[in-house]
């Protein structure tokens, strides 16, 4: 009995040291600052945003990341603060065991540049608005013309096409909205207009497209063209 109840204190003792370390540890890992901030943006974008203005939103108020202790650190906060600007996607914040507070942001990507008469702003990949930048431009095709509800959903997918195409995404340029729907294009390289109709049997015209422009350009016929209607799914009509 006496061995046993002698166990047990051990045991008690044992867990009541381990139990002080580790909250002795944490208080004092707590109360340590921050070495610095760090900013790593991710993806095949050049950065739209400035680092300096991602690490503002990082140590908030702070003059910089020395100031602040680990305790008082909201991650998740953080986060959404980053989340919360326009050209960001996602964001993922912590802190590095050296004491590194660090961003990892991945941005948004814009697959069109539109001005509907009023304001500019890109389309990204899922949809979305996204402002321009002052810090980088876009190598996307610009887009004259209003963008609504009504209409939003069907571009977005046919702006995805585009950008997820090589050959489309390095010879259309520009795409113009007319006021019933349809769609007209321009080419990098020609000046032939793509009359492509409205968004309907998209990957058809898309298809039917690619394979005239392969067998033009061998004649160097392309050079002749001044419009290429992609309306009629069945056949490609060019007006000389």
């Amino acid at each position: 009995m006496k061995r046993f109840n002698w166990i047990t204190i051990r045991l008690l003792l044992m867990l009541g040291l381990v139990i002080f370390l580790f909250s002795f540890t944490s208080n004092r890992n707590g109360n340590r600052k921050l070495t610095k901030s760090m900013v790593v943006f991710v993806g095949e974008n050049e950065p739209f945003l400035k680092q300096e203005t991602v690490n503002k939103l990082l140590i908030e108020n702070k003059k910089d990341a020395s100031a602040i202790r680990k305790d008082k650190l909201d991650l998740n906060k953080l986060e959404k603060v980053i989340d919360a600007n326009q050209m960001v996607e996602k964001s993922d914040v912590f802190v590095t065991i050296d004491g590194v507070l660090k961003a990892v942001v991945k941005q948004k990507t814009p697959i069109a540049r539109v001005f509907d008469g009023k304001r500019s702003f890109y389309i990204d990949y899922k949809g979305s608005t996204m402002p321009l930048s002052a810090n980088f431009t876009a190598r996307v095709p610009l887009v004259l013309g209003v963008i609504n509800k009504k209409n939003s959903d069907a571009l977005a997918e046919l702006f995805r096409k585009i950008y997820d195409d090589a050959f489309l995404k390095k010879n259309i340029i520009a795409i113009q909205i007319m006021p019933n729907g349809s769609l007209k294009m321009l080419n990098r390289n020609f000046d032939f207009q793509i009359d492509f109709g409205g968004t309907i049997n998209v990957d058809r015209k898309i298809r039917n497209y690619k394979a005239f422009f392969q067998k033009a350009i061998v004649d160097s016929s392309l050079y002749k063209y001044k419009k290429i209607d992609l309306r009629f799914t069945e056949q490609v009509v060019c007006t000389k």
